[in-house]
């Protein structure tokens, strides 16, 4: 049986990123022209302290609005989500898949020795699903 997939094989190398003092609308702007569902936030040290999703993007946005004021002074670090839920290169795909279903988080930055080097979103763990049942599928009728 061959073993599963790890999220070296699937993650985001070199992931964008927003940095904890941007504004939302940049947040956002990032997360549009890049098609993305969220962002990995760094502080000034390039250290992972949190993930910002679109729906904490639409959250700050109609915070802003219905307090009267301009989401172009709404900053990343009151919206995102600080609680930081991490992972490995080395980490199983299909461990990886269990935290997130129990999270309800679809994102992870990926960390090596406590430094930023990827980040994995449901998407591509569905897709490593996918190809590590295909292989193993394909192995057994041989």
């Amino acid at each position: 049986m061959p073993q599963p997939t790890t999220i070296n094989d699937c993650m985001r190398r070199n992931p964008l990123t927003i940095h904890c003092d941007d504004n939302i609308v940049q947040a956002i702007e990032t997360i549009f022209e890049y098609k993305l569902t969220g962002l990995t936030v760094t502080d000034d040290n390039g250290v992972a302290v949190g993930v910002l999703s679109e729906l904490d993007c639409m959250d700050a946005v109609l915070t802003a609005i219905y307090n009267d004021g301009d989401p172009e002074h709404a900053f990343v670090k009151d919206a995102m989500t600080t609680d930081l839920v991490t992972c490995a290169p080395s980490d199983s795909i299909v461990e990886v898949a269990q935290s997130m279903l129990k999270s309800r988080q679809r994102r992870r930055p990926v960390l090596e020795n406590g430094k930023l080097v990827g980040q994995v979103s449901s998407s591509n763990v569905l897709w490593a699903l996918m190809e590590h049942s295909r292989r193993k599928m394909f192995d057994a009728g041989k």
